[in-house]
Parts: structure tokens; C-alpha cells; sequence
């Protein structure tokens, strides 16, 4: 079961004083690249997280946040009033203004206040840590879903492919006989007297560069390939792109070698449905 690397988790935990929300978004990416923003007290926790959140989500481009809103009255900032009253008697000394005012221009100086250093309560961040969990549960399960709608999509463009390769084999007998008559018309208006067996030795060796058998046959293979890979346990984009990448091979020497207007419109159709693929496994984990 496929995995879109396009997601979002979100979780919120209401604590006696304060509201912690934790949200998680992701891109496509050709590797992980992860953001994560949080208050600077659960920083320590920062390195276990990042390993929490790679293990989980793999790969993609990654925006971690963990926002807190004060809801109770407790706060770490204080009033330095020894410093904020010396700064007013500075500023007397200097301006004669109301009280209110110097104080308002006190409070803006270097020390006025002081923010003590909170530790980390580990029953508090145990909770948090729950709900992180929660939250890549979330977005996992989005990733899912969206990896379903994609995976719908691959299976009816590799069923259009396959139909058109289907069309191309069918008329692959008409593309050689036309290729054979343009080849006889081109020698009888050059009116030359030509050995008939050597023609044919010479036909057959030139519709040999034109057959394009093992192409059909290769195409085919990677076509149910490709679908297997789909059915697997585990989610491989890289993979699949892989074998995008040999599909396309296969399509191009068939167009390069058809030399047959019919099967080249053909073709241009299943590089359009394959190009299609291709885009959509820039987001597949």
C-alpha cells in the first residue's frame, strides 16, 4: 500500500496551565527535511524527536511545531525592580516627566526583566510526547488515504498504457507490410532490374532494425511490474520511479523504430499517460 509524502497531523493537549498544540506537515522531497519549531525549554528534547518523527514518516519535506498558550496564571518573567526603579532615577535626572511615562521608557531598558530558566516537568512532557505520537498517527493516516487516491490513478493509466500497447500490437503486422510496400515502390521507381532473392535478404535485414518485439514484450514486464510493486507491503516511490524510468525507455525505442505514423500518435498517447505517472510519484514515500 502506497504512501503520499502530502500530509497533516495536528493533536492538542489541555494542561492545568497552559494549551500545548502539536502540528505536522508534509511535502514531497527527495530525502527527509525536517523543521521543527518549539519553545525553547523542550529544546533537550529536540534530538529524540527528530529520530521519533524521521523513524515514523521517512522521508518528505517536514514542518514540526509544537505551540503553547498560557491559559493559568503562572508566568517565568518578573519585574526587576531594583533595576527598573535605578532607571527611573536616571531618567529624573535627566528629563523632568510624570512618572507613568519614565516608567514606560524604564521597562524597555536592558534587565528590567527577568525570565527564569524553566526546567522540564518529565511527567508534563511524557503527556506532550503522547500527543506527538498522536499527531504522526494522524498524519500517517492521511498519508494513507491520499496514497489511495494516488494509487487508483496509477492503476488506470498502467491499464491505458497497456490497452494502447494492446492497439500497437494489433497493427504492428499492417506497420510491416507498409514499411515492406514502401521499400518495393522505392526500388521500382528507381527501374532497376534487382535480384529478387537478394531483395528479400536485403528486406528482411532491414525490417529487422525496425521489429520491435523485445520492446513489446519488455514494456509488458514492466508494466505488471510496476503493479506489483503497488501491491507490496511497504510504501517505495524511488522504486516505482525506477521503473517508470525503464517503461519510458521501452516506449521511446517503439516510437524511434515505428517509422509508421499510426503507431507514433499511439505512442505520443502512452507518453502522456506515462509522464502523468511520473508526476504523481514525486509524491509517493
Amino acid at each position: 500500500m502506497i504512501h503520499s509524502m502530502t500530509g497533516y497531523g495536528k493533536s492538542v493537549l489541555q494542561l492545568p496551565t497552559k494549551k500545548v498544540t502539536i502540528e505536522v506537515k508534509s511535502l514531497n522531497s527527495k530525502n527527509l527535511d525536517l523543521n521543527a519549531r518549539m519553545p525553547s525549554i523542550y529544546r533537550e528534547k529536540e534530538l529524540s524527536l527528530r529520530k521519533l518523527i524521521g523513524n515514523q514518516l521517512e522521508r518528505g519535506k517536514i514542518d514540526f511545531s509544537i505551540y503553547v498558550e498560557m491559559t493559568g496564571e503562572e508566568t517565568s518573567t518578573q519585574i526587576n525592580k531594583p533595576a527598573v526603579k535605578q532607571y527611573m532615577k536616571q531618567l529624573k535626572e535627566l528629563v523632568d516627566g510624570d512618572d507613568t511615562e519614565l516608567l514606560k521608557m524604564a521597562v524597555r531598558f536592558p534587565d528590567a526583566l527577568n525570565t527564569e530558566r524553566e526546567e522540564i516537568d518529565e511527567n508534563e512532557w511524557n503527556l506532550i510526547l503522547n500527543e506527538v505520537k498522536i499527531a504522526l498517527q494522524n498524519i500517517d493516516t492521511y498519508r494513507l488515504d491520499e496514497g489511495k487516491a494516488l494509487e487508483l490513478d496509477f492503476r488506470n493509466r498502467v491499464q491505458n498504457i497497456a490497452d494502447i500497447l494492446e492497439d500497437i500490437i494489433a497493427m504492428d503486422p499492417d506497420r510491416i507490410e507498409g514499411v515492406r510496400e514502401r521499400l518495393r515502390k522505392g526500388v521500382e521507381e528507381l527501374k532497376e532490374k534487382v535480384d529478387e532473392n537478394r531483395f528479400e535478404q536485403e528486406l528482411v535485414f532491414y525490417i529487422e532494425k525496425f521489429d520491435i518485439t523485445e520492446e513489446k514484450v519488455r514494456l509488458k514486464n514492466h508494466l505488471d511490474y510496476f503493479l506489483q510493486a503497488l501491491n507490496s507491503a511497504d510504501s517505495n516511490g524511488k522504486k516505482l520511479g525506477f521503473i517508470g524510468q525503464e517503461m519510458g525507455r521501452e516506449i521511446n525505442t517503439i516510437g524511434s523504430k515505428s517509422n509508421y505514423a499510426p503507431m507514433q500518435k499511439l505512442v505520443v498517447q502512452m507518453k502522456d499517460e506515462l509522464e502523468k505517472i511520473k508526476e504523481q510519484l514525486l509524491n509517493v514515500l
